[in-house]
């Protein structure tokens, strides 16, 4: 018997028993990889087989494939045996009572950083006296447009029309683009004077670094005897205080909304390159200007008003919109909006 032969047949008489002796699946798997694994026994003895006369090698070949098939068949089973035998032991321990208090404390997270936004812009307009106002997030076309100064042709529209859905008897509808919506029920719901918040997620046919298909915004309006952009001014300074420090400069620049007249776009003072002193050196997130956008505003126009049952000639109003990502992009320095809504665990455990 050759020597290739021989250890064919001691490697076939050993591995049974190796295999039995195997008390867990990762003994048995490391078992079997001493033995078939690239630099396994039988490995080795395939080595051997270039030593061989050409005559000879088919007939060995044959032998080691046979034994590597006994091998494999005998790990299955053996495997099978340990899967039973760890099931039957299962089986027969004393039951799990499931409503035992857990003894391991789970890691516990925290609220994502829009929605710590959206809480703290609320508390502030709370604090000056707003109350929060909700509205469906799948809206009528009237109540997103045309009752707030958008008519069917207008080219804002096409702007914003993003998600059209089915309609539900009363006229056409869609993903509301703006929680602006709100501000048209809630004047066709109360009765003057009325400060309003409107909170919540908002859908355009937006998709880059600074604009999302959808995201969040937060509407403050007022509507009442007397009111003034005076008044406008007043709120939109508190605001950046509260929000962003003391002695933040807020400007407005001249505007277009179609709800508004006159409208205005409201700057703050860039925070990221504040000096001691107070003044802003310029940088690329201000773009060397020294303000930031931050949201949109303006008296609430005459038409709005007739067109939700209020009298322009004895009430006017203000309103306000920001998109609250935009907030929290500036607040926590994040340069991309889609990094919000990614959920990548490794950007959201930074907050």
């Amino acid at each position: 018997m050759s020597s290739i032969d021989q250890a064919l047949a001691d490697l076939r008489a050993a591995f049974p028993a190796r295999f039995a002796a195997a008390e867990t699946e990762q003994a048995l798997r490391d078992e079997n990889a001493k033995i078939l694994g690239k630099k396994g026994e039988l490995t080795a003895i395939l080595k051997e087989m270039g030593k061989l006369p050409n005559e000879e090698r088919r007939a060995t070949g044959e032998k080691v494939n046979l034994l590597k098939a006994e091998v494999e068949k005998g790990f299955e089973a053996r495997l099978a045996e340990l899967a039973k035998g760890k099931r039957d032991a299962d089986l027969a321990a004393p039951p799990f009572d499931l409503t035992l208090p857990g003894r391991l404390a789970l890691p516990r997270g925290h609220k994502h950083p829009i929605s710590r936004v959206r809480e703290d812009v609320v508390a502030i307009f709370r604090q000056m006296g707003f109350a929060v106002h909700d509205g469906p997030e799948i809206e009528l076309e009237t109540n997103n447009f045309e009752r707030l100064g958008f008519p069917p042709d207008h080219p804002a529209t096409d702007m914003q029309d993003s998600f059209w859905t089915e309609d539900f008897g009363g006229g056409r509808t869609l993903l509301r683009t703006h929680t602006s919506n709100i501000q048209a029920r809630a004047m066709m719901g109360q009765k003057p004077p009325f400060a309003f918040i409107a909170p919540g997620a908002v859908f355009r046919r937006d998709d880059d670094v600074t604009h999302s298909p959808m995201f969040h915004q937060l509407e403050a309006f007022v509507v009442d005897r007397g009111v003034s952009m005076a008044h406008l001014r007043g709120v939109l300074s508190e605001f950046a205080v509260r929000l962003y420090g003391p002695d933040t400069p807020v400007r407005l620049r001249p505007s277009y909304f179609p709800f508004v007249e006159p409208g205005a776009e409201v700057d703050i003072g860039c925070a990221f390159c504040k000096r001691p002193d107070g003044t802003r050196a310029g940088c690329n997130v201000c773009k060397h200007t020294g303000w930031i956008e931050i949201l949109g505003c303006g008296m609430i126009h005459p038409v709005v008003f007739e067109q939700c049952g209020i009298d322009p000639e004895e009430f006017t109003g203000f309103a306000l919109g920001m998109g609250l990502e935009r907030v929290a992009m500036l607040r926590y320095d994040v340069d991309d909006i889609r990094l919000f809504t990614e959920n990548d665990p490794r950007f959201l455990e930074q907050f």
